[in-house]
């Protein structure tokens, strides 16, 4: 019986993954093994009526299910044969589509004897060879080096991950091209021999792909990046030598990938030949030389396929230029170090603080406000905080280092997975303190797994429910007053929670009969140990995670909260601070003393009504907040000091909420709002619940931070 049109167009695809498997898989390690036998059973089942074409497929489909039975990985006779099949079995669709007989596969072409699989034992023993520093000589050619390798392996990913979506894409080709280029060309003069060899295989891979020789796949690039991934741990020996002056003394394997890339490259013949035809040409741009120069595109020529000249590239790496100084309109930058920064940050604050000091005195003065001394105050305070405003954006960076590794992360996990997914992004190239971005990207991780694992469906169960194949994950950050605000949103199965609560009641995080809101309930999964999944997989199903997100949220003084709809999907919101630096708070006394409440955390403020206030048993004195009780907790009794306000209707109360628990806070008087300059308490005070860190007011008086998360935990 003819196989259908579909069925053939099912063959094809089956056909392409399966050559994208038997590319990466290496003899020895079992990597492509049980995608290989699960493609083969597909072809096998598609090929069903064309014995000619079923058999050759069955008897690799038997040879795969023994290795799998055995727990035996690929061996080198099995992964050649493998290859045949995966070269004869274009040649026998086109007989098919042409309906002319399929040539025999014992016919086929076997692999030539002079070419084996992988390279000789001797080539391999020049390949993972420790990396050489000569540190005391090239210390500051190195710096330079590192500093321009960083920045070429961030661009490399972000090209790269463009590239996987669009492959045609000759910007995104040439800017890979051109940092590989470089990197090898740099690392050449300084002898760097690992990183030298294997950016120099790449890049001759890209040159195929840049002159139509080669049409890049999802293997090509995961191939490339896993390149890329060999050279930032190259370039963090490099790293850690200039820090700590520690040589590096472990040998980064780039052997295997070096091979792998070799075999792509020959790999470029009939499949690619065909389509560099039809495909578009791209867009010239100009080559840029070893001495930074350009020529026009017009004159442009392939790379040579052998090592920058020592006289070229010694040019090069005394003057690097980063990437981003090429691009940017407003003009060149300067790397700083960040402890300079901080120097700076902690000047302008001391500054803000004597600024305030002297604004008190003139008041306490009695001046008038036309006054020369209140006159020479306000310029000076309009003089600091623009100083301050310019201070701080020395300290932001954007996060789109961080979102292209969650794109990345995405990228691997759904190879993983085996789910499709789009995973967008948008508003990038919002600016966060150097701190925050750092410390924001392990509870994204976690976040992002999150979505592709418990998030998005598996493809059979979203076609069932009448949603797109591929799942859509979007991330995205944006100002909303003076926080930034992190999204991640997915159109997955959503959050159902009545399953979050019966599987809270089981682990004994809730008691029977409890009475949750919606959000209170969402918010359970973030308790540690809460997991919803199945079974545990080597991503998720612990309950380790979610608790870590929200730990370390919190710890960056921000709050997280989730919306969801069953079967329509969620959205993740964490709301951060602008900066780690300075707060904007709320300043209120209790007694003679005054704290601060973070603004971010504060709801409102207000003197309650007598009959508002009542006791109810087992929870103490309540605060009724239109229908809603809220426990009244009172500061002076936090920390042991003397107050003036006895009962609640004498005093303010403030509602403060915090990962989703709103309470009221009893203080005797709200003073006012401001912004100030957070100061570390040092080790004896660091870790006292409540308390986040101090700040010295107009009049020289310190005041107390408060955590409202640790506080009202400890109340």
């Amino acid at each position: 019986m003819p196989i259908s049109p579909e069925s053939l167009k099912a063959l094809d695809d089956a056909i392409n993954r399966l050559a994208a498997e038997s590319i990466l898989a290496q003899p020895g390690r079992d990597d492509g093994l049980v995608p290989a036998y699960s493609l083969l059973s597909d072809l096998r089942d598609l090929s069903a009526g064309e014995p000619a074409l079923s058999q050759p497929i069955a008897a690799m489909h038997a040879t795969l299910e023994q290795r799998l039975d055995a727990a035996q990985p690929f061996d080198e006779p099995t992964l050649a044969e493998l290859q045949r099949l995966v070269e004869w079995l274009p040649v026998a669709l086109d007989a098919l589509r042409a309906s002319i007989p399929v040539p025999s596969f014992s016919a086929a072409a076997a692999p030539a004897a002079s070419k084996p699989a992988t390279a000789p034992a001797e080539d391999r023993s020049t390949e993972d060879v420790m990396l050489t520093l000569h540190l005391e000589d090239n210390r500051e050619l190195l710096g330079e080096f590192y500093g321009e390798a960083v920045d070429h392996l961030q661009q490399i990913e972000a090209a790269l991950l463009a590239l996987d979506q669009e492959p045609e894409n000759p910007e995104a080709l040439n800017s890979i091209f051109r940092s590989f280029h470089t990197i090898k060309g740099n690392a050449g003069f300084l002898g760097l021999v690992p990183m030298h060899t294997l950016a120099h295989e790449v890049e001759s891979l890209l040159d195929l792909a840049r002159n139509h020789k080669l049409r890049l796949n999802a293997a090509i690039i995961t191939e490339i990046l896993r390149s890329r991934d060999a050279l930032v741990a190259l370039t963090q020996q490099v790293a850690l030598a200039l820090e700590k002056g520690q040589l590096p003394d472990q040998i980064v394997p780039v052997g295997h990938l070096i091979r792998a890339v070799k075999r792509l490259a020959e790999n470029s013949g009939s499949a690619s030949a065909a389509s560099a035809d039809v495909a578009p040409k791209p867009v010239a741009t100009p080559a840029p030389q070893a001495d930074g120069t350009h020529v026009p595109a017009a004159l442009e020529t392939p790379a040579p396929h052998h090592a920058t000249p020592p006289a070229a590239a010694a040019k090069a790496a005394p003057s690097v230029i980063a990437p981003s100084t090429q691009k940017n309109t407003g003009g060149a930058t300067v790397r700083v170090n960040t402890e300079k920064l901080d120097s700076l940050m902690d000047v302008v604050g001391e500054l803000v603080i004597v600024q305030s000091q002297l604004l008190e005195t003139a008041r306490q003065q009695g001046e008038n406000t036309g006054s020369p001394l209140q006159r020479n105050v306000a310029q000076l305070s309009r003089i600091t905080k623009e100083l301050q405003h310019t201070a701080m954006s020395l300290r932001m960076i954007p996060i789109k280092q961080t979102f292209q590794k969650m794109e990345r992360l995405a990228r691997d996990l759904a190879r993983d997975f085996g789910k499709k997914v789009h995973f967008m992004t948008s508003g990038d190239d919002t600016e966060l303190d150097r701190t925050v971005v750092e410390e924001i990207g392990d509870p994204l991780v976690h976040m992002v797994r999150n979505a592709l694992d418990h998030g998005l469906e598996p493809t059979a169960a979203r076609l069932a429910a009448g949603k797109p194949e591929a799942g859509t994950i979007h991330l995205k950050a944006y100002h909303q007053g003076s926080n930034i605000v992190i999204e991640l949103q997915d159109d997955g199965r959503g959050i159902d929670p009545e399953k979050i609560f019966k599987k809270a009641l089981e682990k004994g995080i809730v008691s029977e009969g409890e009475s949750l809101s919606r959000e209170e309930v969402l918010g359970l999964i973030f308790a540690p140990g809460f997991s919803t999944a199945e079974k545990v997989t080597a991503v998720s199903g612990r309950g380790v995670g979610m608790d870590v997100v929200k730990r370390n949220i919190e710890k960056l003084r921000g709050k997280i909260e989730i919306t969801s709809e069953v079967g329509q999907g969620s959205i993740f919101k964490i709301k951060l601070p602008l900066t780690m630096a300075i707060i904007d708070g709320l300043v209120v006394r209790v007694g003679e003393d005054r704290f601060i409440l973070p603004s971010t955390s504060v709801q409102r403020a207000l003197r309650p009504a007598r009959e508002a206030i009542s006791t109810v048993h087992g929870r103490g004195e309540v605060l009724d907040l239109r229908g809603r009780l809220l426990p009244i907790h009172r500061l002076h009794r936090r920390f042991g000091i003397p107050h003036q306000a006895e009962n609640p209707w004498d005093g303010i109360v403030v509602i403060v909420e915090h990962s989703g628990t709103v309470s009221a806070l009893l203080v005797d008087e709200m003073v006012s709002k401001q912004e100030v300059v957070i100061k570390n308490l040092g080790a004896f005070m660091q870790s006292l619940p409540g308390v986040a860190g101090g700040a010295i007011l107009g009049d020289g008086n310190i005041a107390l931070i408060l955590d409202p998360a640790t506080l009202l935990q400890a109340a």
